[in-house]
This record gives C-alpha cells, structure tokens and sequence, in this order.
C-alpha cells in the first residue's frame, strides 16, 4: 500500500511542475549529458538496472534534463566507479514508449532484489547548445562574450564582470581554467554595430554550470559596446598527434573519460584530418595513414571508429563515430595523420629580412614575442630557424630605431637551449599569455642582416 501512495504522489506532482528539479541524473561522465544515470527518491539518490533499459528510455532522459538527441546506451560501468558501492539500485525494466517527458512517467519496476551494480544503466545525450559563447577571438576559448536570447545574441556589459564569472563561461564551454577578463574591444569589431546588450552587473559564485545560472541585471540601458565584456579560457587538449617529428604529425590519439586513446582507420578519410588540423592549429592536411610498426603504435585504448566528418566542423567530437570505447580494431588499425606546421618567424621593419623586430605566425595572425627571459640562446634558435647565420650584439640605440608592435603578444617567458632546431621546440607561456607591453617586444639581429651602426 506505501509503495502505491508513493507512486500515485510521483505521478501527481512530477510533469506538472515544470521549474522543479528533474528526478535524473547523469553522473560520473564527461558532461552532464553523459554518464551513469540516478534517479531521485525522498532526497536519495540510487542507480537504475539496464534489465529492458533502450534508446527509449534514453531519449526521455535526455529530454527530462533538457540535452540534446540521445545517442547511446552504455553500461554505467564505463564511467568512474560509484562514490558510494553501498548505493542502492532503486529501478529495473523501465519500458518507456519514448514520447514522456520524465522518467518518472514510464512503466518500471521499484524495490529491484536481482541487480547489482555492475549491471547499472548507462545514458549518452548530445549537449545542449550552450547558450554563450565567445567570438571574434584567435579560437573559441576566447573572444568577446556573447549571450543568447530567442535566438538572438546579445554582449555583455563588463560593469562587474571578473574571474568568477569567466570560469563559469569557461565551464559552460567545455575550455579549460579560466585566465583572463580582457576587455570585449581587443578583438575585432562587432559585425553589426547594433547588436543589442543583453546583460550586466553578472556576479557568479563561479561553481555554476552555466551563465544564465548567475544573478545578473537583464535590459541594459546605461552601458555601450566600448564596454563589452571579454573573457579568455585555456583550450582544452582533446586532440594530439604523437610519435612523430612535430606537432603537427603523428599518431592521432583523442581523450575521452580524462584517458587518451587511439583512433581506429576504418572509415578516416582526409575529411576528418582536416578537422583534426584545424583543431590543432596546424596547417591543411597533407596525408593520412595507417600506424605504424610495433614500437610506435598505440598501447592503451581505442577510443574511437568510423569517424565521419564534412571537413567543416571545428572540433572532431562534432563528428560522428561509432560509440567510445566500442570496436573490433586492433592497435595495427591506429590513424597517423601530418598537417603542415603552420609555426613561422619574421623579423620586421629590418633593413633585410635578417634583422627587425621578431613576430611569430600563430592562428593566421602574426604577433610579437615579449622580452621576459629572452638572451642569446633564443636568439641563436630564431637566426637559425630563418636561415639567417648567428645573432650579433647589437647596441640599444639600433634596436630603438623599432616601432613597437600594435598587435597581439603572442609568446612570453620563451626559454631555449640554443640547441632547438624551430622556437616553437622551445619551453614558453600559453600562446597569448603574458604580462608585457609593446615597449618589451623582442628585436633580433642576425650576421647575414647586421644593420648599418
């Protein structure tokens, strides 16, 4: 009879009440569109038995939690163990026509006895489109800050904004840590100078998941775009080239569940290489292959098969593949892939090309090198790399006759041994992160480009 009542209650009150909380969740996964899935019962948490458990069932909870199409339904066991082994399995059977709008709603059975954890059902959603982003920068993980409302985006009036409020759209957007709230104004203009502005005053506690989560003031009339908020993220490694002569060749590995593993040949096509490129700052693709001999191929997992791309996409988890973790391949099967190292000097304002202030080529866009660290060893790499002999001494009022740069400063704290072969082998700051001006822009001088002193 108390079970009865209990489920007369959950039907009663679940779908009507649309601003409670969903009765699911998916846990321990790489986004809370993915993972071991939990219901809700009196304030405790269990797991649900994969007995019966189908895509059905999975699209109702990637609706109930507001995610995108449903797209697999892994044993829970994929993901990190449970927090608490002693948590109980509260569902079994769960037999959803696929058209509910919460799990609740589906037919189950409560109070399993012939289940145990290793059997715990499993959910992968696509993610909802996040409802910021960041635009008009060098990469996603950095730009202007934009926010969507109705389908339109709107800016960010900076009135209050800070580093709380950057990790939050850091999170939101899949970066990594949060580094910067520059102003919206360092990136190019706006592509329509009437863009409206959404918010200001945003103030974060930063734990939120997302933006819209924060307190924040919406109709901003006092605030112009000069005050457009900014915000600059870390780029989350997902994507690496390894075994090969730079970053920009080798065997590709991708890191799903916080592991890196290989990618399986079957159905790689240039398409997806050169999603891989882009994604990794590198030039066009130039070959794909099969990897490699028994020394260099992958010892770990395969992550993923059958990817399949446009081209277009500028990440390779925008591609379909066959679900992680799950193919008949073997490590002989590993893709090797080659782009071409977009990594390129200049020195500039010279009298030849030997001699100016130096700018390295990152993004399509040239940017100067910061003074912080620099001596003769990273001279010696940079006259080298241009073809260009030895660096010379050089007194200060020759290097003073260079007008400082006006763009970006793109390498900080460059250390070498001299003995590298491109600066780009060298140890440095994350592109983009200093704390330089102008003023400290690196000029080299080369014995094939000495200037008239």
């Amino acid at each position: 009879m108390a079970l009865f009542f209990f489920l007369i209650f959950a039907f009663s009150t679940g779908p009507g009440l649309l601003e409670s909380p969903p009765k699911v969740r998916l846990v321990r996964g790489p986004h809370r569109c993915e993972g071991r899935v939990e219901v809700e019962r009196n304030g405790e948490w269990g797991t649900v038995c994969d007995d019966g458990w189908n895509m059905k069932d999975v699209e109702v909870v990637c609706r109930e939690l507001g995610c995108g199409a449903a797209k697999g339904t892994p044993s829970g066991n994929l993901y990190k163990p449970l927090a608490d082994e002693k948590q109980k399995i509260f569902i079994q059977d769960v037999n959803c026509n696929g058209t509910e709008d919460e799990l609740i709603e589906c037919d189950r059975v409560e109070d399993v006895f012939d289940c145990s954890h290793s059997e715990d059902a499993g959910a992968i959603c696509e993610k909802s489109p996040p409802k910021v982003r960041l635009v008009r920068g060098p990469h996603r993980c950095e730009g202007r800050v934009e926010v969507e409302r109705n389908g339109e985006w709107g800016t960010v009036c900076d009135n209050g904004w800070n580093m709380k409020d950057v990790e939050v759209v850091c999170r939101e957007l899949g970066c990594g840590a949060a580094k910067g709230t520059p102003s919206g104004n360092l990136y190019k203009p706006l592509a329509n100078e009437k863009q409206k502005i959404f918010i200001q005053d945003v103030n974060c506690n930063g734990t939120e998941d997302e933006l819209i989560e924060c307190d924040r003031v919406e109709d901003v009339f006092d605030c112009s775009h000069s005050e457009d908020a900014g915000a600059i993220c870390e780029i989350p490694e997902t994507v690496r080239l390894v075994g090969g002569p730079g970053r920009c060749k080798g065997r590709l590995e991708v890191k799903h569940q916080k592991q890196w593993g290989t990618v399986c040949k079957a159905g790689w096509h240039l398409s997806a290489a050169k999603v891989v490129c882009r994604q990794l700052g590198c030039g066009k693709a130039t070959l794909i292959k099969r990897c490699c001999d028994k020394d260099t191929q992958g010892q770990g997992l395969i992550w993923l098969s059958n990817v399949s791309c446009s081209g277009r996409e500028e990440d390779l988890q925008h591609c379909l593949s066959g679900l992680e973790g799950y193919n008949n391949c073997t490590h002989d099967e590993d893709t090797w892939v080659e782009c071409e190292d977009p990594f390129k000097l200049r020195l500039v304002n010279g009298d030849t090309s030997c001699s100016g202030r130096l700018e390295v080529l990152h993004k399509g866009i040239w940017g100067s090198v910061c003074d912080d660290g620099w001596a003769k060893k990273e001279e010696q790499v940079v006259c080298q790399q241009l073809g260009c002999g030895k660096p010379i001494f050089v007194p200060a009022k020759a290097r003073k006759k260079f007008v400082p740069g006006d763009g970006r400063i793109w390498l900080d704290d460059v250390h070498c041994k001299g003995e590298e072969q491109s600066l780009e082998q060298c140890q440095h700051r994350s592109w983009g992160y200093h704390d330089c001006n102008h003023k400290e822009d690196v000029v080299v001088f080369c014995l094939e480009g000495q200037p008239d002193i």
